[in-house]
């Protein structure tokens, strides 16, 4: 999961290697190298590189050369049927390597104390420590002398100290962050048993299962499949999808599934496969800077240009006074002198070190950090830095239904079916039910989910079956497991010719099928309006097919509209008898309807309390499914989504308003229905560039990634989510709980909160010691503060006070504000009025001390200038305490 930009140097180095490679893979097929002792010994009859370059190459003739598929899988030792057996996979990583990258070593520690060495005024401040060192040994002996340079080579030390340790931790948080977003669930055959495994698990031999939305997860060969389509693009560059089909069978990692489903032989794992040779000569970038980052480095600037301008006048009014008062004219010069204006020096200096805010980009990243990872413990990925932060500004934002405000755990629990509506009964068996259905039409109805399916019926290891597929498909195979329980006797019986996936466009999925009888018969599901109007006959009482009158159809209308209105996700299954011809295309007409089907899935507990709380919060949420409108709304009213003056409608009517009735609608329209992907991405376009809100979006499936890479943020599901759409994404829900998208709101809110309090304290203190010092040193020809107390405290303040202020977690009462606008300012007008009147307050206090402090303490003798600028010291010290309680 690359950035843009580490993309185009990958397909650079593409371009750029690939005449080499094939090169050098055709020298060693020339070759015919020997295989391997260590090889043979463990059991495979083939060599790791030679296997890796027949893909690689995409050369036909040498996998030919090799027997075929079959005949490699046999030089494997696996069957395309049992797959890996798991006792094997150690030896199969020891001979074929691991499916992991070797990854750019991480930078040491001290390369992080190195570049915080090379900062500039770091630097200059070294250099007049060391000068002071050596001026003040000559000038009062050992150790008096060095008391001025070590403290401020000391507080250097700590400085660069804390930042180097800061910034080093940080790294390794977000490279093990970046391990997990890469760590992708496949499903693969096992010992006969589909099970899901981790991509790193992965081994060569593996029989890998992939549907749309999927990441390709190693450089494989092409077993079996419908329809399959593959994007290259993120490796050659090629927007044009490639059929995969038995004449090119060569799947390579770090491709995706665009359409289709399909088997796959795993061939080359890790650095063998074309995606692991590239990633040898192109590493990704640093990590990104968030907009906040960027808005502070530039306040960071203006406050540092600010802070040179005072730090030159204060150089210029100590040294234009010492010069005044200098005895002897300005042509004798001592140690003592040279001395005195090395100290105005390194006091202009650290003049200008505090003034730079340094505390505010290690401020955003501690926060930001920290959030992140309080955010993995409660189940939500951030794979981009910036969704903390924008998240909290979020003025809206549009779920989705299936998954993230139900439980995504879908059960049948009506059925309309030979013109009678039936309960189906979750805790008893299906005899009930079966007897009560003729068995022409409950053949018709195993037939219609049993072999127009994506999923799959397997038994696990602990013997138990369990259904692999999305959540509408294992709720109808479930149901159909009630009338007949062996899954693989039916598909056996008859020979799957064409299946079109399910697509959300066409909002069904169809199959071409030979009937063990002789004929072929065509079978569809989906949207129950859609699949009712492609129908021309009903499954009758006695089973056949009679024609479908008007009175019927508008009655099968009514019985979905109550399904609706029960919150059910209602689905039609239809069939059609095809006479035998060359033809294999599949009708979109003529069909018999067999039976509607009410599919439950239950709302989340707490998402109408989350929904609630995003309202109070003033974050607007919308309903965006492609379920019927009917189920929509009863869902919408039931999280409480849908109020008495909102507005429902379907995708249709809303791609038919024009952009001014857009306008106006979309302020009250809260549940859309039957939505295609493009009416999401368009709600998000007017809802961002229209009305100017921050618009956050949740979405699972390959046709919202243009909506999740359209919004301010993007929130994909975890569970049910493809990989394409988590790739789009900002953040990964892992549990697919609307409630951890709230709690991610508001972490989000809690970063911008604490970044500001930490705006204002540091502004506070630099205004204090940049205005304490100047008049001092206007006046009185010295600074009250010095270098080692200004140093001693920009350390405490851009460390210690950035990670107290920085790391302070999130309350409830943050989600009863509203949310910051777009173009709203980072420091607020309340944010003024504390800055200026806690530094009135702080400078009227040491300006009474510095210039009354000995009268009024009663302070004589020659160490009274000391005590009183300690006092004056800590006096300072403890108002910026004062300042961070309040």
């Amino acid at each position: 999961m690359l950035s843009l930009q580490s993309e185009e140097k990958i397909r650079l180095a593409l371009y750029v290697q690939k005449a080499a490679l094939h090169f050098i893979d055709a020298s060693r097929a020339a070759d015919k190298c020997q295989i391997p002792e260590e090889v043979i010994q463990a059991g495979f009859s083939i060599d790791p590189d030679e296997l890796a370059s027949i893909v690689r190459s995409h050369d036909l003739k040498r996998l030919e050369s090799h027997g075929g598929l079959e005949e490699l899988a046999r030089k494997l030792s696996v069957s395309l049927e049992k797959g890996v057996c798991p006792r094997e996979i150690s030896n199969r990583q020891r001979i074929y390597g691991l499916n992991k990258f070797v990854e750019k070593p991480s930078r040491p520690f001290l390369m992080f104390v190195w570049d915080t060495l090379r900062d500039l005024t770091l630097i200059i401040l070294m250099v007049c420590a060391v000068i002071s060192v050596g001026v003040g040994i000559a000038t009062e002996g050992w150790p008096k002398g060095t008391y001025d340079g070590l403290g401020i080579i000391l507080c250097v030390f700590l400085v660069v100290l804390v930042t180097a340790i800061s910034d080093y931790k940080q790294s390794l948080q977000f490279r093990d962050l970046d391990k997990e977003k890469r760590n992708i669930q496949v499903h693969v055959t096992r010992n006969r048993n589909r099970e899901r495994v981790s991509i790193y698990d992965m081994v060569v031999g593996d029989i890998v299962h992939l549907s749309i939305g999927d990441q390709v997860p190693a450089d494989g060969l092409f077993i079996s499949g419908y329809r399959l389509s593959i994007d290259e693009s993120s490796l050659s560059g090629e927007c044009e999808t490639v059929n995969i089909d038995k004449g090119r069978p060569f799947l390579l990692a770090g491709t995706k599934v665009q359409d289709g489903s399909g088997k796959m032989l795993v061939t080359s794992v890790g650095m063998r496969t074309e995606w692991g040779r590239l990633m040898v000569t192109v590493s990704e970038g640093g990590n990104e800077e968030t907009p906040l980052q960027a808005k502070l480095n530039g306040v960071a600037t203006i406050i540092g240009k600010i802070g040179l301008a005072f730090a030159v006048l204060t150089f210029l009014v100590l040294t234009a006074q010492f010069l005044a008062a200098k005895h002897g004219g300005i042509t004798k010069w001592t140690m003592d002198d040279a001395l005195s204006l090395l100290n105005f020096f390194v006091t202009a200096v650290t003049i200008l070190v505090v003034a730079v805010p340094e505390g505010l980009p290690l401020a955003v990243t501690l926060s930001l950090a920290f959030a992140m990872k309080k955010l993995m413990n409660s189940r939500a990925l951030v794979r981009h830095l910036s969704a903390c932060e924008t998240m909290g500004s979020a003025s809206c934002i549009c779920t989705d239904k299936t998954g993230t405000l139900t439980t995504n755990h879908m059960v049948v629990t009506h059925i309309w079916i030979c013109g009678e509506a039936k309960t189906v009964e979750c805790n008893r068996r299906g005899n009930a039910l079966k007897s009560s259905i003729p068995e022409k039409a409950a053949k018709a109805l195993v037939l219609g989910i049993f072999l127009n399916t994506s999923s799959e019926v397997v038994k696990g290891r602990d013997g138990k079956t369990e259904i692999f597929g999305s959540p509408t498909e294992t709720a109808l195979l479930e149901f159909g497991l009630l009338f007949q329980k062996d899954f693989d006797a039916v598909k056996r019986e008859c020979k799957t010719i064409k299946v079109e996936p399910f697509n959300s466009v066409k909002k069904s999925m169809l199959a071409l099928v030979a009937l063990p009888s002789g004929g072929l018969r065509a079978f569809v599901k989906g949207a129950a309006e859609i699949i009712l109007g492609m129908c021309d006959k009903i499954v009758g009482k006695d089973g056949e097919s009679v024609s479908l009158s008007v009175e019927q159809r508008k009655d099968i209308a009514n019985v979905i509209d109550g399904f609706g209105c029960k919150a059910l996700r209602t689905l039609c299954l239809a069939f059609k008898d095809i006479e035998n011809s060359s033809d294999d295309s599949i009708p979109d007409s003529g069909y018999t309807l067999i039976a509607v089907v009410g599919i439950k899935d239950p709302v989340r507990p707490g998402v109408k309390e989350a929904v609630q709380t995003c309202l109070a919060a003033g974050i607007t949420v919308r309903m965006v499914t492609g379920d019927n409108i009917s189920t929509a709304k009863a869902i919408a009213k039931e999280c409480g989504i849908l109020t008495d003056d909102g507005i429902a409608m379907e995708g249709p009517d809303f791609r038919g308003k024009s952009t001014r009735e857009m306008k106006l609608l979309i302020p009250k329209l809260q549940v859309m229905a039957r939505s295609l992907p493009l009416d999401k991405h368009k709600l998000v376009t007017m809802l961002r560039k229209e009305l100017k809100e921050v618009v956050a979006v949740t979405g699972d499936g390959t046709n919202d990634a243009p909506a999740l890479h359209e919004a301010d943020i993007g929130l994909a599901m975890g569970i049910a989510g493809t990989e394409v759409a988590k790739e789009r994404a900002d953040v990964v829900i892992m549990d697919d709980n609307f409630k951890t998208i709230v709690n991610v709101a508001k972490w989000g809110r809690s970063v911008y909160i604490n970044i500001q309090k930490f705006v204002q304290f540091q502004l506070t203190v630099n205004v204090v010691a940049l205005i304490t010092n100047f008049v001092s040193a206007c006046v009185s020809g010295s600074a009250p503060l010095t270098a080692v107390q200004l140093l001693w405290v920009n350390m405490i303040m851009d460390s210690l006070g950035a990670l107290a202020l920085a790391t302070e977690p999130p309350h409830d009462g943050l989600m009863k504000r509203p949310p910051v606008g777009r173009n709203a300012h980072f420091i607020t007008r309340v944010m003024w009025r504390n800055i200026i009147g806690q530094s009135l307050y702080q400078l009227a206090v040491l300006g009474i001390l510095s210039f009354e402090g000995k009268r009024l303490l009663k302070l004589n003798g020659a160490d009274s200038a000391s005590i009183l600028n300690t006092l004056l010291f800590n006096t300072f010290v403890f108002c910026q305490v004062n300042e961070n309680v309040m």
